[in-house]
């Protein structure tokens, strides 16, 4: 089996049709048919359904996607660490992090790193807590940013506790002006991103007795904050969130507190390479340039 067939394979994956694939490998649509094909015969099972829109894992191709990531990734770290013995600095770093870490912190950090490492190639994925976090276990991510508990066999990091906010129209004024109590919010509709509805967002609306049909979902955070502008509920964002967000609204905080603690997330194998020790280095150095008072690390 030769590395590229799992190349191959992990492209197919990603992609979900042969064709696709093909155009991102810069190979014919055949030769990665015939690639697959060779590869299930070696291993004695199929790996893909094929089906009229595409293809999806089968259940013993998900078994051994972890294994093939692991191999492609193993490759990468012997690449970049020859190209460190060079001196050539090179390699890639594959980021995952939700929305308010991809606005907030990414930007500044990754425009130094590449002040400092002009040919280390930088790839970003948007997603969730646990998606983040299931993609740096089974390695299509170098680097994670998510948030505790993290219960994966990962290298964690904690770096910052971060404060959980009420937003309330402007017109709202809590009964003690200055925090929001269960009075305030009791018969108010929140409106929170449904990715949201977990964790410390949960502990904290369940707390006040929030009920789920009280609970609208919106797209992002700065619609969050456009629908309460407009009066049509009450947000709950941390304070990461509200950094670069703008609205005509009140931002209170909670009678109790409520946080989560963002941390990095890093796959074991990963966490060793060249370019991502790199990387990690800069992300710490950020948070303890800007967060010093929220800091954990």
């Amino acid at each position: 089996m030769s590395t590229f067939s799992y190349e191959i394979f992990h492209e197919v994956v990603e992609r979900k049709t042969f064709y696709q694939a093909a155009v991102a490998l810069n190979v014919t649509p055949s030769a990665v048919s015939h690639s697959i094909t060779q590869l299930e015969n070696e291993l004695g099972f199929p790996l893909f359904i094929r089906n009229r829109t595409g293809v999806e894992l089968t259940s013993d191709g998900q078994r051994i996607l972890p294994i093939v990531q692991e191999i492609l990734n193993t490759e990468e770290r012997l690449r970049q660490e020859a190209a460190n013995i060079n001196g050539l600095n090179a390699g890639s770093i594959r980021i995952g992090a939700f929305s308010s870490v991809c606005i907030s912190w990414l930007p500044p950090i990754i425009q130094k790193f590449k002040q400092q490492y002009p040919d280390i190639a930088i790839s970003i994925v948007q997603s969730n807590f646990n998606d983040i976090v299931n993609q740096a276990k089974i390695g299509t991510i170098d680097i994670g940013f998510s948030a505790l508990p993290i219960a994966d066999q990962l290298v964690v990091t904690p770096l910052i506790t971060d404060q959980i906010f009420c937003i309330t129209p402007q017109n709202f004024v809590p009964q003690h002006k200055t925090y929001v109590t269960a009075a305030d919010v009791a018969d108010q509709d929140f409106i929170l991103q449904q990715t949201d509805y977990d964790r410390d967002t949960k502990r904290a609306l369940d707390r006040y007795n929030v009920r789920p049909n009280s609970l609208r979902y919106s797209i992002d955070d700065q619609s969050i904050l456009a629908m309460v502008e407009s009066g049509l509920g009450m947000g709950i964002l941390p304070q990461l969130a509200l950094q670069k967000l703008s609205g005509n609204v009140n931002i209170y905080p909670f009678d109790q507190d409520f946080h989560r603690t963002v941390a990095l997330v890093a796959n074991k194998v990963q966490a060793v390479a060249p370019s991502t020790k790199k990387m990690l280095q800069a992300i710490k150095a950020y948070i303890q340039q800007n967060y010093e008072e929220n800091l954990l690390a």
